[in-house]
């Protein structure tokens, strides 16, 4: 499903600069056209200052639909219109890469990723994550790592984006599953207890970032 004309864009403009990559836009469908969509220029949603766009820009982008179901794409920017207004003409996605996000369900994606914990014993450990989602990570534990059904553990993620900038997202996690593995490893499983919304939104655009790669091998 498409957005609609007048319906809000949230982007994500690709960027090696973190701060600039991590700012949120948002803009409005003013036109559909049969390979691209026509959009304002967008303006960040914290502060109104416009985004000045370039030919060949990524974008990330979702738009909300029925039930607060975020829909999440990938773009990049084709061109301008002048208009009364100046628009900007980014190419429509294919219908079935647009990827849908429930508001309290999450999407996982394996990926191998460095996590740091430290535990309430004051312990520090660093680890390979196993796959990760919005509501929780996995990893790989040995025998220094030795947690417990219930323990908290405070996280630092390092996320590393497509376009070279890399994250650091802290959250405080739970233990809610052990699996013991064939090499005598476990397999630890957190869900999140404690994060700010705007850490799981990196999450989750790493994992989309994560999902289209996928998708395009």
């Amino acid at each position: 499903m498409y957005p609609k004309i007048n319906e809000y864009l949230y982007i994500h403009v690709a960027s090696s600069d973190a701060a600039e990559a991590d700012t949120l836009y948002r803009s409005r469908i003013a036109e559909m056209e049969d390979e691209s969509f026509l959009i304002d220029i967008p303006m960040q949603e914290s502060g109104g200052r416009l985004k000045k766009l370039f030919i060949g820009d990524e974008l990330s982008v979702y738009f909300m639909s029925e039930g607060g179901i975020k829909n999440y794409f990938t773009t990049h920017v084709l061109g301008f219109k002048d208009d009364v207004i100046k628009m900007v003409r980014v190419r429509k996605p294919a219908e079935e890469s647009i990827f849908k996000v429930q508001r309290r369900s999450f999407f996982r994606v394996n990926a191998e990723l460095e996590l740091a914990l430290k535990d309430a014993m004051g312990g520090r450990y660093l680890v390979r994550t196993d796959d990760l989602g919005g509501g929780g990570v996995s990893f790989l534990s040995d025998a220094k790592v030795k947690p417990s059904v219930g323990d908290k553990l405070n996280c630092w993620l390092l996320l590393p984006f497509r376009n070279g900038s890399a994250e650091h997202v802290p959250f405080e996690g739970e233990v809610v599953r052990l699996k013991e593995l064939e090499n005598g490893r476990q397999l630890v499983m957190l869900k999140f207890t404690a994060i700010p919304d705007s850490e799981r939104q990196k999450i989750i655009r790493y994992c989309f970032e994560r999902q289209f790669d996928f998708r395009n091998r």
